[in-house]
């Protein structure tokens, strides 16, 4: 059971809090419940966090762990002044030394979302989800060329999970492209694929995790079958080789590794955070 209640508060979605909070907290193996508290954009919202916090260090004994992101001083002053939690002010830490250093004051911008409407960024990240949608499996050649990256590997190896991670959170136009039976008896990489093949990279994947992963779609049937995974994989793999296509394997990588690695590869110029 957890022993201690870790709360993530901000005036805008929370995200950056909880992103921060918990790579911090994964350097520590204690079990911690985890609760997110956005949107704290007003004096009254931030008395009814503390509230809420200070009911939790009550019941449990132990002063609450509360990452913030605040930006908002009239709000965070109410945290501050009455929350009986352990405040880990993430703004406070780094932004104001920041001022000193660089000798401008920040623009308390309240989340990596706000004035979405003029932002540039944002819309370039929502047309990068929409390619990547529009271009997953395979589903259409259209503007191929305008992808950043074109995944390629076997059906379930994690290229769907890595392009939508790279269109949401890198504004990449990632597209994905099955490697299929015909495509191993031709030897040949798909026609599509040949003109782009600075673009390819490759994912592979254990062929008994992908056994695994296709018996959970498709139980008991010949794609999920070891032998055919096996077979699948081989073949990929040696195709991957043959026409040098930089790949990797995700058996045992976080979607978050896995793009980390193809960012590191690819180098594109169009990147967004």
């Amino acid at each position: 059971m957890p022993n201690r209640t870790a709360f993530f508060i901000s005036d805008g979605t929370g995200i950056t809090a909880e992103t921060f909070g918990n790579a911090i907290l994964a350097q520590f193996e204690a079990p911690v419940r985890r609760v997110r508290l956005p949107f704290l954009d007003n004096v009254d919202k931030a008395h009814q966090a503390v509230r809420q916090i200070n009911h939790t260090a009550e019941i449990e004994g132990k002063r609450p762990l509360v990452f913030t992101t605040v930006v908002n001083m009239e709000v965070l002053r109410v945290v501050k002044e009455n929350c009986q939690g352990m405040i880990l002010d993430m703004f406070g830490t780094f932004v104001e030394p920041l001022e000193t250093e660089l000798g401008i004051k920040s623009n308390h911008r309240v989340g990596r979302f706000s004035d979405v409407s003029k932002s540039e960024a944002y819309h370039n990240r929502i047309e990068a989800i929409n390619f990547s949608l529009a271009h997953d499996d395979g589903q259409s050649h259209k503007d191929l060329q305008e992808s950043d990256v074109i995944l390629v590997g076997v059906s379930r190896s994690g290229k769907t999970p890595t392009s939508l991670y790279l269109a949401m959170q890198h504004g990449l136009k990632a597209s994905n492209y099955p490697l299929i039976p015909e495509d191993f008896e031709r030897r040949k990489l798909p026609p599509a694929l040949v003109p782009h093949r600075k673009k390819l990279f490759g994912l592979t994947i254990a062929p008994e995790r992908l056994a695994e992963i296709r018996n959970e779609r498709r139980p008991n049937s010949r794609y999920a079958s070891l032998d055919n995974c096996r077979a699948e994989v081989s073949e990929a793999e040696a195709m991957m080789r043959r026409e040098g296509i930089r790949w990797l394997s995700t058996t045992t990588k976080s979607i978050e590794e896995i793009a980390t690695t193809i960012l590191q590869e690819i180098r594109p110029e169009r990147l967004a955070y």
